[in-house]
């Protein structure tokens, strides 16, 4: 089984990497930062919005059972594409939105989803599409945080989760 990377920043990590989890296909998720200046950032100087971090879940999926395309679909139901360092109650540049990636065979099929998703707007969609420049992981807290505190905070209507586990 050959096993495909692409790492989503949605907002605050914690509802994006429980989203798509519920997504048959996916093999693991990861919560971390993404796309930054420094070293090793920890979740403190990240919110701090000075590292260039943004939150962010590497999605690893199974290509047989799902593609990108749905995936990046699937992607832009839990984002608002045109708040810019906003999502939900959540503020700042780690809040971002991005599309990045590790394979460039991939870029087509992200290209091809963000001009539709575009379409559907006036304004200009505000989410980078970016090849990833590094990525840290988060700490054990902060890993399948909505799995271990089923009550914790989430930007994310819970209805989506139900939406993901569903969706073909």
């Amino acid at each position: 089984m050959m096993l495909k990377h692409i790492y989503l920043a949605g907002g605050c990590f914690w509802g994006t990497e429980h989203f798509f989890k519920q997504i048959d296909g996916v093999v693991e998720t990861e919560v971390g930062f993404a796309n930054g200046h420094t070293d090793n950032p920890t979740y403190e100087q990240v919110y701090t919005d000075t590292t260039g971090y943004a939150e962010t879940v590497h999605v690893v999926y199974d290509p047989d059972k799902v593609s990108l395309e749905f995936l990046l679909r699937m992607f832009f139901v839990t984002i608002d594409p045109t708040s810019l360092n906003k999502q939900g109650h959540d503020e700042g540049t780690r809040y971002r939105t991005g599309i990045y990636y590790t394979d460039a065979e991939d870029l087509p099929t992200i290209e091809k989803v963000y001009a539709e998703e575009q379409s559907k707007y006036q304004q200009p969609l505000v989410v980078e599409k970016l090849p990833l420049r590094n990525f840290y992981s988060a700490d054990e807290y902060h890993q399948d945080y909505l799995d271990k505190h089923p009550d914790g905070y989430c930007h994310l209507p819970k209805a989506l989760f139900d939406f993901a586990r569903k969706a073909k």
